[in-house]
């Protein structure tokens, strides 16, 4: 009986770490389609701008002139690691919530099996 309690306890804690990690990963979800749609809104500006426009790169406390192209490249290629890194963050999401799943069976099952099986409901005749 001992050892199902300490099975079932570290069964537990092992559950609430996996739900803080998904909670973790929902979060840097979150922030990354943040910045995308930041971003979406950045690509969607250019897109309205002459091709001899003016356009300033913050860099610190300084504004840098910038080409169109350099800077629609630059827009680009972090909207495309802004995707990758969502497909990435979306498979550990995922990967954590099967991990969830499968260990709370086992606490389930674990639960189950400890009940006695006298505690059955008696049907009266």
């Amino acid at each position: 009986m001992a050892e199902a309690q300490q099975k079932l306890q570290s069964l537990s804690d092992e559950y609430q770490k996996l739900q803080q990690d998904l909670q973790n990963n929902v979060n840097s979800r979150q922030r990354l389609e943040s910045q995308q749609q930041e971003n979406k809104a950045v690509q969607k500006e250019f897109e309205g701008l002459e091709d001899d426009a003016n356009i300033y790169k913050m860099v610190g406390p300084v504004l840098l002139k910038q080409d169109k192209t350099e800077a629609v490249m630059a827009v680009n290629g972090r909207l495309e690691f802004i995707e990758n890194e969502i497909k990435r963050v979306e498979k550990l999401i995922s990967d954590v919530e099967n991990k969830s799943d499968a260990v709370r069976s086992q606490i389930i099952q674990i639960q189950s099996e400890s009940q006695p099986q006298g505690s059955q409901p008696q049907i009266a005749a």
